[in-house]
């Protein structure tokens, strides 16, 4: 599993998808509102980038954890995936602050709370806990997808 070999490494490649399918949308939206044209590219584009926006908001905190990040900068990295291409300065920037090592530290150490021990676990036992994330991701969407579009949530 080479995709999450490193904390860095992972969260730089879901930093970067991330900013990859908010350019879907966005095109999507363009096509759709300027264009007037079709939303399927809205359809796609969200319905990527919805996928996306959760694995982030997953990995975000699996790597906080891990790292031992403040909740501050837990904060700011889940916030960054609100704002529209602010996952890669993040990440540039949690990479430049020491935040984003080579290694996950909780494979080797114990886990001190619930959330480093179910991180451990997770870290320690990499590919039913990514098959467990997805699933979870995926019922997450399902879920948000039968509620409609955002903007229609509290209306």
């Amino acid at each position: 599993m080479h995709l999450i070999s490193t904390p860095s490494r992972l969260y730089r490649v879901l930093a970067l998808a991330e900013m990859v399918t908010w350019t879907l949308l966005l095109a999507g939206m363009f096509v759709k509102y300027v264009l007037q044209s079709t939303e399927l590219l809205v359809r796609i584009g969200g319905g990527l980038h919805g996928f996306t926006f959760l694995a982030y908001i997953v990995v975000t905190v699996l790597v906080a954890v891990d790292q031992h990040w403040r909740l501050r900068d837990l904060a700011l990295g889940l916030g960054s995936a609100i704002i529209p291409y602010m996952t890669v300065p993040f990440e540039h920037s949690a990479r430049r602050r020491g935040m984003l090592q080579e290694s996950w530290r909780l494979r080797t150490q114990p886990g001190r709370n619930a959330p480093e021990k179910v991180a451990a676990l997770a870290l320690r036992h990499p590919l039913p806990a990514a098959v467990i994330a997805i699933i979870v991701v995926a019922v997450v969407f399902s879920v948000l997808l039968s509620l409609g579009p955002p903007t229609q949530w509290f209306s």
